[in-house]
């Protein structure tokens, strides 16, 4: 129960901050989860990807 007080005496009192949190809080997420992906994905396809295989076929200049 004091954690419900909290949150509401803190963020869903007002609308203004409750709306803002929930946009920050869907910023901060979707930045998390798109680099958890791309990392997941680097892994599961190391040695396969251009970024692992250009210097096979990038002449230097």
């Amino acid at each position: 129960m004091a954690f419900a007080n909290t949150f509401y005496n803190t963020i869903a009192r007002r609308n203004s901050v409750f709306v803002t949190s929930i946009f920050a809080s869907t910023f901060g997420f979707t930045i998390a989860f798109d680099q958890g992906l791309d990392k997941f994905w680097d892994t599961w396809n190391k040695g396969k990807q251009w970024k692992d295989i250009r210097h096979k076929y990038v002449e230097e200049s």
